[in-house]
């Protein structure tokens, strides 16, 4: 299978990671956690504009009529910037509202970002809540809600505000004729490519310290046992990776073991990123574990990310039971 970008994917993650570098700092990220906003609105607006909301939106809808790959490389560099705000949530919701036969004025305003929506996993754990209009809620019949009560949790997570809410008060609920289980294997996936740019962003943090922190007259980086323990960082990073991207593929694709991709895809970036933030705080030693380095904001997102949408044992559980049905069928 080829993984490689073609031109306008390396373009749209250039792009991205260009934009978050420059308008999304550590500082942004700070401020906003010790205020508990979930979004910063200019943020939100500059990723509106590079067409993040509208991007899984078929064309003949006003959007740009790609696929999940591209919402992939979205979500990856959003990871990778430790981004606050609902973006991939309100991206999916946007192309699940098309989809499903929503009023097209609520598909205009999700896929142009005037408003905001998140996807309900578990009602005790939602990202972004607080910031969010509408929810799509999976469990049961597909549908749409306006929010009406939500409570902010504290979290490990200080880079993402995360609530939860009340499904019985709902302001409004609009049915969709869509298959949830294919729309929560792309929110799974998405949630995936998240935890491989926190991952990517720590390796890199840990390449720049291990460059400049000196022992015996010499970079720690020029060390052996630091240059093994970094490439194994990378490795673990490749193999997520080709399990995403692998999943978004055949999600986009329709194929029929989409599924099992998508659980292979969360196993993998679960059990791998969580390797990766260990490897990357030891190598940073005690400066790693102080609360003015920036590690520790990747490593609480990555955290949170292993948890949310299925941990690896339960992705594992279902990889072997899919793959066991597939045998004697």
């Amino acid at each position: 299978m080829d993984f490689e970008l073609n031109e306008e994917q390396q373009m749209l993650r250039e792009v991205s990671r260009s934009m978050l570098s420059t308008a999304c700092p550590p500082q942004l990220i700070r401020t906003l956690a010790d205020a508990a906003h979930d979004v910063d609105d200019k943020l939100w607006q500059r990723g509106c504009e590079l067409g993040w909301s509208s991007l899984i939106v078929p064309e003949d809808l006003g959007g740009a009529g790609q696929g999940l790959v591209e919402l992939c490389l979205v979500a990856e560099e959003i990871g990778r910037a430790a981004a606050p705000g609902p973006y991939v949530e309100t991206a999916l919701v946007a192309a699940a509202a098309a989809a499903g036969g929503a009023p097209s004025a609520l598909v205009d305003q999700l896929a142009e970002g005037s408003v905001r929506a998140t996807v309900v996993d578990t009602p005790d754990l939602v990202h972004a809540a607080g910031a969010s209009e509408i929810a799509l809620v999976l469990d049961g019949e597909p549908r749409l809600v306006r929010l009406a009560s939500t409570h902010r949790h504290t979290t490990i997570d200080q880079t993402r505000g995360w609530y939860s809410v009340d499904l019985d008060e709902v302001t409004e609920t609009i049915p969709l004729t869509i298959d949830g289980a294919r729309w929560r294997d792309a929110m799974t996936v998405l949630t995936a490519a998240d935890a491989l740019g926190s991952g990517e962003q720590l390796l890199a943090m840990t390449v720049a310290y291990t460059t400049v922190r000196e022992q015996f007259g010499r970079p720690i980086g020029s060390f052996q046992a630091v240059k093994h323990k970094a490439a194994e960082m990378l490795i673990s990073l490749k193999g997520v990776r080709a399990a995403v991207y692998r999943a978004a593929m055949a999600l986009d694709a329709h194929a029929d073991d989409a599924t099992l991709w998508a659980s292979v895809a969360k196993a993998t970036a679960s059990d791998g990123i969580a390797q990766v933030a260990g490897d990357a705080l030891q190598l940073h030693g005690g400066i790693g574990f102080t609360w003015e380095h920036d590690l520790h904001l990747f490593l609480r997102r990555a955290k949170v990310d292993q948890a949310v949408w299925g941990n690896a044992s339960a992705h594992y559980e279902k990889v072997g039971a899919l793959v066991s049905t597939h045998h004697e069928a």
